[in-house]
């Protein structure tokens, strides 16, 4: 997603989920790693370019229309619903999931 995200334009900004956002939308025992562990990892990703964390709806629509992006990637599970922040990008694309990796997968798997 990130290659593809970077590759229709010059800078590419990662939004990241507070652990508390995580907590309050995935449960206690979410995040499974730590904000710090989460952004250094997108951080190293040679595509991310920057990495901001906001902690509520609110905040990721602010994070949006501050920036006020050309174009707007997210997962083509939002297709057909309600995309916070949409109205501040200029397009917004959508990038299908690759295989069926998602991190409540791999956790329902250990447990």
């Amino acid at each position: 997603m990130f290659k593809y995200a970077k590759s229709l334009g010059h800078r590419l900004i990662v939004g990241l989920d507070s652990d508390e956002k995580v907590k309050k939308d995935k449960g206690e025992d979410r995040p499974y790693n730590s904000l710090e562990d989460r952004k250094f990892a997108l951080e190293s990703i040679r595509y991310v370019d920057e990495v901001r964390v906001f902690d509520s709806t609110k905040g990721l629509e602010e994070l949006i229309k501050s920036i006020q992006p050309d174009i707007m990637v997210i997962g083509s599970d939002w297709k057909g619903q309600k995309v916070i922040g949409q109205q501040h990008a200029g397009h917004l694309r959508f990038f299908d999931r690759v295989g069926s990796y998602s991190t409540t997968n791999i956790l329902e798997n250990v447990r």
